[in-house]
């Protein structure tokens, strides 16, 4: 590194800037530490000086392009550079994956994490079966090289589905109510007890029982949360667990109403998902 023009007390400060780098964990940027490592949360490499987030466009296309539901479909999605234009070639593995995807039927009945798969002509690719009639929303999960992670969202409605959007957004009700899954029960409760858009609120988990809990594609558990229009969406991992039975997430509701969240937690190789639907207030 060249200075040229540089007052010595200038050339102190810039140096000393250096030597306090700061590591950021891509998919948890409140994870940070002056050293390299991996992130102590979701397990990711820490980075420095993440860059300023930009917008990815991706390409969405099925065979066949009329969708069917309860049939085989095949969907693709191709990611590209937002300067260039150019296909995304190159891509960061998050939890053991290059691409994240979460299906969410309107009704809010369906719910799948699946897992594309990278082909050789540059789009990834899944083979899958919608169950039902209607409008779903996808929310792909990926973090392409050079760039910061990114969550893009895309609707689509199966073939001959012609209801209006608006009948098709569920309404559901608070339920923080004990779930039971393949090989567990899972409690959960909040705090506060009533969660406040824009404020921090703890979601504590109580696994039972919680001998074998494994970790799941890299994390003990993966939750993500959605409004009941799913207009908003996120995708986390817990803020403390350990293994054993009690874990915590934090999260940051975005606007007031009532929000759906899937949890996936991983038993002696068995994947269960639970729901609940937490209630968040006005400020």
């Amino acid at each position: 590194m060249r200075f040229a023009g540089l007052s010595l007390l200038l050339l102190v400060a810039l140096l000393g800037f250096a030597q306090t780098q700061v590591f950021v964990c891509p998919m948890d940027p409140d994870v940070r530490s002056s050293v390299p490592g991996k992130c102590p949360r979701c397990g990711m490499t820490l980075v420095a000086q993440l860059p300023e987030p930009v917008e990815y466009r991706m390409l969405f296309k099925a065979d066949p392009p009329q969708i069917p539901a309860n049939q085989n479909v095949t969907l693709f999605f191709r990611i590209l550079d937002p300067a260039t234009s150019a296909p995304v070639t190159r891509f960061t593995e998050v939890h053991e994956r290059l691409f994240h995807l979460f299906l969410v039927s309107y009704d809010l009945t369906y719910f799948s994490h699946e897992h594309p798969v990278w082909m050789p002509d540059g789009w990834f690719q899944l083979e899958t079966r919608l169950p039902q009639p209607g409008t779903y929303r996808l929310l792909a999960d990926f973090d392409p090289d050079g760039g910061t992670p990114q969550l893009v969202a895309k609707t689509f409605s199966t073939a001959g589905f012609i209801a209006p959007l608006e009948t098709s957004i569920a309404r559901p009700a608070p339920d923080l109510s004990a779930k039971t899954a393949s090989n567990m029960t899972v409690e959960m409760r909040t705090e506060p007890a009533q969660s406040i858009a824009g404020k921090k609120t703890m979601l504590f988990l109580h696994i039972t029982p919680a001998e074998g809990l494994e970790k799941y594609i890299g994390a003990w558990a993966h939750m993500l949360a959605v409004s009941s229009d799913l207009i908003d969406t996120i995708h986390t991992h817990p803020f403390d667990a350990d293994g054993g039975p009690d874990m915590q997430f934090n999260v940051i509701f975005p606007r007031a109403g009532n929000y759906r969240l899937w949890i996936q937690l991983q038993r002696k190789g068995v994947v269960n998902t639970v729901s609940f639907t937490v209630p968040v207030g006005e400020l």
